[in-house]
């Protein structure tokens, strides 16, 4: 799986999976779920190693404030439904105009890209975090070229739901801890 995926990512192509099996596409769907949080994760204490060892200071977290502001369940609302679909629709939805094209591979990477530093408005905006935004968006640079892997293989809705997945098992501990009142500092 990892191999099919890092050929793909070498050189995308427009190719639909021609396997139908609902059991082999679960399995494909778990195991790039596996590698996208386990990707996430890697890059995730990379970042905070880079925090603590420069002594930077990111700010504010956008989902921080999400979570101080809404109930916990709009937050579970708006990371596990709405957000999957929207941005499944706006980054992923439009590869399928650009199929038969030979700079296909080229508008992959551009809807990737602009996946990953879209979300660098999760952050204050600063200059440090501006200069250091490849660096903060790197989990949503993996986590969007492994979607749209499975958007052009799959199909739309199964990049929804890997989305609507990654997110829930993200945001589950933080709204587990908020439910029981633990703090998370």
């Amino acid at each position: 799986m990892l191999r099919e995926l890092l050929i793909f990512l070498k050189y995308p192509t427009y190719r639909i999976d021609e396997n139908r099996d609902f059991k082999y596409r679960v399995g494909v769907f778990f195991r790039l779920l596996w590698i996208s949080l386990a990707l996430s994760f890697i890059l995730g204490w990379l970042i905070g190693g880079i925090q603590v060892i420069f002594n930077l200071d990111f700010g504010k977290h956008a989902v921080d404030d999400f979570f101080e502001r809404h109930s916990l369940f709009l937050v579970l609302l708006g990371a596990v439904i709405a957000a999957p679909i929207l941005e499944e629709f706006v980054f992923r939805a439009p590869l399928s105009f650009f199929k038969q094209k030979r700079q296909f591979p080229y508008i992959f990477y551009v809807f990737t890209l602009t996946f990953g530093f879209y979300h660098i408005t999760n952050f204050e905006m600063r200059f440090t975090n501006l200069l250091l935004s490849p660096i903060l968006v790197a989990p949503q640079l993996v986590v969007g070229a492994i979607l749209g892997y499975i958007r052009i293989r799959f199909g739309l809705v199964w990049a929804i739901v890997l989305h609507a997945c990654y997110n829930l098992i993200l945001v589950m501990p933080v709204l587990l801890f908020k439910t029981l009142d633990i703090p998370i500092e």
